[in-house]
């Protein structure tokens, strides 16, 4: 039983999602600083107003804040911005070009070497690489000869 939970808590999967967890926090912090400390005062010194949340109105007593609502979608495409520009662009930048240098580097008769070595590891072992050569655009093949990630190769 114990074995079971060891190979449940040490798929790549779980460790990956726990990793995923502590470093999107760790992110968060720096994405929420970015944002607060040098974007903002970047548009308040353009625009002149770095917080809206003073403009409100009242309709029959109820307050509309309509100021904090402004803040909130500033800040979401504040941040959606510098995540897009600042993580995703360069990531996807650096795959792209990670892909086509292991297709130069790597013929075509290694990548079924690959394949043939694959198919001697153990499940964990097994999916890791299948993934790794998945986001590499290689394509893997099952024991039984069908195609178990149907990726096509970067061109």
């Amino acid at each position: 039983m114990l074995s079971g939970f060891k190979k449940f808590v040490l798929r790549g999967n779980v460790v990956d999602m726990a990793v995923g967890v502590v470093v999107g926090g760790a992110f968060t912090a720096v994405v929420a600083a970015l944002t607060k400390d040098l974007l903002t005062p970047l548009i308040a010194a353009i625009v002149g107003k770095p917080d809206f949340s003073a403009i409100q109105f009242t309709v029959n007593g109820s307050v509309f804040a309509l100021g904090d609502f402004i803040n909130a979608v500033v800040s979401f495409l504040l941040i959606a911005a510098s995540v897009y520009f600042l993580v995703i662009v360069p990531i996807n930048a650096a795959t792209t070009e990670g892909s086509r240098l292991i297709h130069e580097v790597i013929p075509k008769e290694l990548r079924s070497e690959i394949d043939h070595t694959m198919s001697r590891l153990d499940g964990s072992e097994k999916e890791i690489l299948k993934n790794l050569l998945r986001k590499l655009g290689h394509t893997t093949e099952d024991p039984a000869g069908g195609k178990t990630n149907q990726v096509p190769p970067h061109e």
